[in-house]
């Protein structure tokens, strides 16, 4: 007998599920995957364009998917999503936090206003979006699995001080909604990307500063969208019922071996 897809009979909101460039980036990837593995797909971008091209793609898969244009710095416009999600479909039970943006600087030269830019962005995101996907994810009665995108750059030193701070802020905030939400079976956990070849990076590097990427950690090889992808599967599958408050590296193991900061990888690294 075939296998049953492992998202079969769920509801899932995918935060920032259009490409920034050509190509699959992380919620693009993600929002196809969920999609293959049986989930219906609410994708939510600030650009409408974008989130139709991932429509599009998913739907000539004979998968189904549907829009919706956000701000997610803006909680009313966070309601109003997980508002869509249950009138079209009328339950909630995943949703994977992908909005991000990167900046560089120190807390020396970094404005005010690029400051509250980037927590608005990579933090407050978050907690909107989550702070109105819950209550319906326990009104569906089966719970929920959050996946809360955050980035090796939270687990150690790099060159981007704004975004390392809202990205380690990412774990801290997965840590405590795991405890806060477990009484609600609703499982919150975090990935952290490592230097992936993504829409977002490709215009900033070069061949050698690739080579120089996949050279870095122990599997020697470059990590895609696809990788974060089939991570955010698993963790919102029931394959993970038991896990929960957990933070993921997807890195080919980068994190454990490298001592070296970014910085030294090429200056135009994003991930």
């Amino acid at each position: 007998m075939p296998e049953r897809p492992r998202l079969e009979g769920k509801v899932a909101i995918v935060t920032g599920a259009g490409s920034s460039g050509p190509g699959i980036g992380n919620g693009k990837a993600t929002s196809l995957l969920f999609a293959r593995e049986g989930a219906k797909v609410l994708l939510v971008d600030a650009t409408l364009e974008r989130a139709e091209e991932t429509q599009r793609m998913i739907r000539e898969e004979g998968g189904e998917a549907s829009v919706f244009q956000a701000d997610m710095t803006n909680r009313d416009d966070c309601q109003a999503m997980a508002d869509a999600a249950m009138e079209r479909y009328g339950r909630l039970d995943i949703l994977d936090n992908n909005v991000g943006m990167s900046m560089r600087g120190t807390v020396v030269d970094v404005s005010e206003d690029d400051w509250d830019r980037i927590i608005a962005v990579n933090l407050k995101s978050m907690i909107f979006a989550s702070g109105a996907a819950i209550p319906y994810m326990i009104e569906s009665g089966g719970g929920g699995s959050i996946i809360n995108i955050s980035s090796i750059a939270g687990l150690r030193a790099h060159s981007q001080t704004p975004y390392t701070t809202t990205k380690t802020a990412v774990i801290g905030l997965t840590f405590s909604m795991a405890a806060d939400h477990g009484k609600d079976n609703i499982r919150v956990n975090c990935i952290a990307p490592g230097l992936l070849h993504t829409p977002m990076t490709a215009p900033r590097m070069n061949d050698e500063q690739r080579e120089q990427r996949k050279s870095a950690a122990p599997l020697g090889t470059e990590g895609t969208a696809w990788d974060v992808g089939w991570a955010a599967v698993f963790l919102a599958s029931e394959e993970a019922r038991w896990i929960t408050g957990i933070v993921l590296p997807v890195e080919a193991g980068l994190t454990v071996t490298s001592p070296v900061t970014y910085t030294t990888i090429g200056q135009q690294a994003r991930f």
